[in-house]
């Protein structure tokens, strides 16, 4: 994360540690070499891959959506809006 810019915030640890995970244990099941990727991730730095994403979400037995409530959130009006400009001109 380069300086001045906000973390991504998220729910990555809370979801770890409610299914009783160490993220040398996520790192391993997800096929990580290190736990470095899973720190930046849980520390907002950066954002997993789709394909982590997913398998974090099966791994930890939740929604995307409740990995990245906010993310999500700002997606989701981003998306509404859009919509609403394609699908309802004059």
């Amino acid at each position: 994360m380069e300086p001045g810019n906000q973390p991504i915030p998220n729910r990555l640890k809370m979801h770890r540690k409610m299914m009783g995970y160490k993220q040398k244990e996520v790192a391993k099941l997800l096929g990580l070499y290190s736990t470095s990727p899973l720190s930046e991730w849980e520390n907002g730095a950066n954002m997993p891959s789709s394909r982590y994403l997913i398998k974090l979400s099966i791994l930890y037995r939740t929604y995307v959506n409740e990995l990245y409530p906010e993310y999500f959130q700002e997606v989701r009006e981003s998306l509404h809006s859009k919509e609403f400009e394609v699908f309802h001109r004059e």
